[in-house]
């Protein structure tokens, strides 16, 4: 998964679908949902999947209400699709992913 700034956030999430793991190095389980994102990359090649450090873009967190982590955001060409919290596991993600791309 590729970690994105601010900087590249618009232009990542401009088109097509993209999902979008919020999260912190010192979060436990951002730390376990990272390893099932990773996993689950492989299974959407027509979904872009990138992370964004809140602690490093702060404003872009806020712009976007991120209060806990993680948080997984769908955007379809820019727009918010669908938000998840907290960690779940593959097939979470999974039905998670399904319902908001489909």
């Amino acid at each position: 998964m590729k970690m994105i700034d601010a900087a590249e956030f618009k232009e990542t999430i401009k088109t097509g679908t993209t999902l979008v793991d919020f999260f912190a190095e010192w979060c436990g389980p951002c730390k376990m949902l990272g390893p099932v994102l990773e996993e689950l990359d492989s299974e959407y090649p027509d979904v872009k999947f990138v992370k964004v450090n809140v602690d490093d873009n702060m404003d872009l967190a806020g712009e976007y209400g991120i209060m806990s982590i993680p948080q997984v955001y769908i955007f379809k060409d820019g727009e918010v699709a669908g938000k998840m919290g907290g960690y779940r596991d593959a097939g979470g993600v999974r039905a998670f992913i399904d319902e908001t791309v489909k």
